[in-house]
């Protein structure tokens, strides 16, 4: 009888990845803040004319607006 492997998945911190994954967008600004010992960024949206940023938040606030982005044409190729 053959036993299933387990299943490890890689701790994020051992790689120093973030947890979350945010697409990869050709109109979006990722500014580091400095903050004590976290990384922090800040995100703005600079769809559509570049002109005037939009306030996305945090990282963690900004994923899912990201990712639920209906302007497909935005995204770099190797996200599809």
């Amino acid at each position: 009888m053959a036993l299933p492997l387990p299943v490890v998945t890689p701790d994020p911190e051992a790689y120093r990845l973030a947890p979350h994954r945010i697409r990869r967008c050709t109109f979006r600004r990722i500014i580091h803040v400095d903050a004590t010992a976290d990384r922090v960024y800040e995100v703005e949206c600079l769809f559509p004319d570049r002109r005037v940023p939009i306030p996305l938040g945090d990282l963690d606030s900004a994923t899912p607006i990201c990712n639920n982005c209906t302007a497909g044409h935005i995204f770099r190729p190797d996200e599809d």
